[in-house]
């Protein structure tokens, strides 16, 4: 499947700031389940952006904006080939053993229903493939999809409670459950397209991806209730959410920060 991704975040200022600093995750590797054919960042402002690399091997560009600035648009278009590897991944750039991504975030901290959950699973499937499934589909029937629920900073654990959150929010919580299994989880950041026709979305996607020794890493989407296909589009992977966000910055002076979301993702 060919995507056509155009995704344009806007920043806007009560009081400018001296300077803006961003660090971007938002362009895409080649791996067997996905080609990149183009893709371009655009900073409407004057600046140098500088391509680089972070730990978990995610491609990242970052820029300093001198301001006073009262307005700052970055712009990702591009367009990438997918292919359904039935949820596995391969030909990824692999930084770390899977077993660093058995370590607890603060992101992704459970609590004793969770702990539960995964003891009640582990129980009933003898094979952790048919656990992790059994897992996203728990997830997926427990939560509720509300944006308005949570935060970027809610953990698993309170999400799980509240029983409502976002895509990040069910990815946290396999995440969690799955290293409660003593399976190798990791946070995935990126796009998803509707089958059914182009939307326009205010966020991008995010799932998780946990490791099986026969079968190295396969993705699992539980807002969705199904492995990553053609449909989804990987940007970067971290332990969770934090260490692959699409855009972490800071500025310098300034107050009174508004942004804006204008995503639209289309088969092609």
């Amino acid at each position: 499947m060919r995507i056509r991704i155009s995704h344009r975040t806007t920043y806007e200022y009560e009081a400018p700031p001296r300077v803006v600093t961003q660090v971007l995750r938002l362009t895409p590797r080649n791996h067997e389940g996905q080609r990149v054919s183009s893709w371009r960042i655009d900073i409407d402002v004057d600046c140098a952006l500088r391509a680089s690399e972070d730990s978990f091997g995610n491609f990242t560009h970052s820029f300093s904006a001198a301001g006073p600035l009262n307005r700052l648009t970055v712009t990702v278009e591009g367009e990438v080939e997918t292919f359904d590897c039935a949820g596995v991944v391969r030909g990824t750039s692999e930084r770390f053993p899977p077993e660093l991504f058995l370590r607890p975030t603060p992101l992704t901290t459970a609590n004793q229903a969770m702990r539960k959950l995964a003891v009640e699973i582990a129980a009933q499937e003898p094979e952790e493939l048919g656990r992790l499934h059994a897992l996203m589909g728990h997830i997926h029937t427990h939560m509720a999809f509300d944006v308005s629920a949570t935060s970027s900073g809610t953990t698993a654990a309170q999400a799980f409670a509240l029983g409502r959150g976002v895509c990040q929010d069910y990815a946290h919580i396999f995440i969690s459950c799955a290293r409660l299994m003593d399976v190798p989880a990791r946070y995935v950041s990126g796009y998803f397209v509707h089958l059914d026709g182009p939307v326009e979305q205010e966020a991008g996607h995010g799932w998780a991806e946990a490791f099986i020794p026969d079968l190295g890493w396969v993705g699992f989407d539980p807002l969705n209730d199904i492995c990553p296909i053609e449909s989804h589009v990987c940007v970067a992977r971290g332990v969770d959410y934090l260490s692959a966000a699409p855009v972490r910055g800071a500025r310098t002076g300034g107050d009174g920060e508004a942004m804006t979301v204008k995503l639209q993702i289309s088969k092609i």
